[in-house]
This record gives C-alpha cells, sequence and structure tokens, in this order.
C-alpha cells in the first residue's frame, strides 16, 4: 500500500472544538479518505496533559498486541470526535498505518470526524467510555 496526500484542509469550526478537517472535495462510502503513518511506542505510565491523551490512539488493541500506543501523522491525530462520525479508522500493522475511511457519503465541505469511543475505529458506539478513562471532558458543539 503506498501513501497518498489526502485531499482535506484544516480551518477553525467556528466551535468550541477549534480547528478541525474538512473534506475538499465529496468521497462516497467506503472511499479511502487518508492512509496515514503512524508513529508506535511504550507509553511510561505517567499523567500527559489533555491536548496529548486526545491525539493518542491504543496501537496495541488496534493491531489485537498489548502494550504501544501511536500519533497518527498526517491528518490522523487532528480528527475531531463525533458520535456518530463520518469516517472509520483501522491500523494496518504491516505498513505501520491507519485507513480512514468514509463511513457515509460525505459533502465536499463537511468536518471530517472519527468515533474515539468505538471500539477498533468504527463509526457509532454507545457510550462515551474513552472520554471518562482519559479524564477528558469530550468537546460537542451546545
Amino acid at each position: 500500500m503506498s501513501l497518498t496526500p489526502p485531499i482535506v484542509y484544516i480551518k477553525d469550526t467556528g466551535t468550541v472544538k477549534g480547528r478541525g478537517v474538512f473534506a475538499a472535495r465529496a468521497f462516497v462510502k467506503d472511499e479511502v479518505v487518508e492512509v496515514s503513518p503512524v508513529v508506535a511506542f511504550m507509553l511510561a505510565p505517567l499523567p500527559l496533559p489533555p491536548a496529548i491523551h486526545r491525539i493518542l490512539f491504543n496501537w496495541g488493541y488496534l493491531v489485537g498486541k498489548p502494550g504501544p500506543q501511536a500519533i497518527v501523522l498526517g491528518y490522523g491525530s487532528l480528527y475531531n470526535h463525533c458520535n456518530p462520525a463520518n469516517l472509520c479508522y483501522r491500523a494496518d500493522e504491516p505498513s505501520q498505518t491507519m485507513i480512514y475511511v468514509a463511513a457515509r457519503h460525505i459533502a465536499a465541505n463537511e468536518e471530517l470526524t472519527i468515533n474515539y469511543n468505538a471500539h477498533g475505529g468504527g463509526a457509532v458506539w454507545h457510550d462515551d467510555a474513552w472520554f471518562e478513562r482519559m479524564q477528558i471532558t469530550p468537546l460537542v458543539e451546545k
């Protein structure tokens, strides 16, 4: 699998979430939106600022091995949370990448979102347990 530049851009959402990633063109359901390289590492058990917690992925869980966390490069660690989200994601261990796929049709200029709570990178989840575990207040629009 080769890495290709995403067709997205960053701008202020005009909400409490601050900046977000937006589609520069429409995407169809199941279309790959981005393939992002991953930096996986073991994380010492020490308190981290919420801004860091918001960009970490549990790489070990996603690839079925205990331990490592990951920062996803590209736009991967910049997608805001939404439930339901319009993107799903999956880890590809051999290529050390995270693959973001449209969960539904996405219009041009629509904000691209992932669901921080959904186990395994799905678009929909039934609770906010991830935010509770990380002791982070979700940034949601009022």
